[in-house]
């Protein structure tokens, strides 16, 4: 007795497919949108750190601006008070100092270390000009003098300046610390090996520009 064959079940491939060809798409489109998200957030910590080091560019610009009118300074206080010879040489190596330490934002971090540095030598220079200005007040032709004048207008405007681009940059940066240390954005800030930025702690007292008087 001969028997026919009987068909296969032609759904029972289809099924067996569907049944394991769902879960990788579930899992392909999770690891796409959490790809997806990871980049958008690397990004993120990019530009928030870019902005931050722009703006310490522009701190060192205005300390710059500062330090390139000493020169004019001490040159105008010798012709009237030479015999200040202490007070301007102290100045003039103050200023030396203060252009040493800086901080490459292209190659290096803004440590603790280099941002202290950086912020003593600069005091440093802050209080032998105060000095100066002090010996200055003995000197009532100096004090009239128009190069003294016009000094007196550009280093206001530059301790102004210095003041300000110091406060915008620890705004920029206090935003990017915050956001790197956020979870879940800290994963990826690791996984980049994005740290934390050093903010400028101003000494006491230097929350304001100095009044620069002549």
């Amino acid at each position: 007795m001969n028997y026919k064959q009987l068909p296969e079940d032609s759904t029972k491939k289809p099924n067996t497919m569907k049944k394991w060809l769902i879960p990788v798409i579930v899992i392909g489109l999770i690891i796409f949108a959490v790809f997806k998200w990871g980049i958008g957030i690397n990004n993120e910590i990019i530009e928030k750190e870019g902005l931050a080091k722009a703006q310490w560019a522009n701190v060192e610009s205005s300390y710059q601006r500062r330090s390139d009118l000493i020169p004019n300074l001490v040159s105008t206080v010798k012709g009237y008070a030479n015999h200040e010879r202490e007070t301007l040489e102290a100045v003039i190596k103050a200023r030396a100092e203060a252009t040493k330490p800086t901080i490459n934002i292209d190659q290096s971090a803004l440590t603790p270390e280099n941002m202290a540095k950086f912020q003593q030598a600069q005091q440093g220079l802050s209080g032998a000009l105060s000095r100066l200005l002090v010996s200055v007040e003995r000197y009532p032709e100096l004090k009239a003098d128009r190069s003294f004048l016009e000094l007196q207008s550009q280093l206001e405007s530059t301790e102004n300046r210095i003041n300000v681009e110091r406060n915008r940059f620890n705004d920029l940066a206090g935003a990017y610390n915050i956001f790197i240390a956020k979870f879940p954005t800290s994963f990826v800030a690791n996984y980049i090996n994005k740290g934390a930025l050093s903010l400028f702690k101003s000494a006491p007292g230097s929350e304001n520009a100095p009044k620069v008087e002549f």
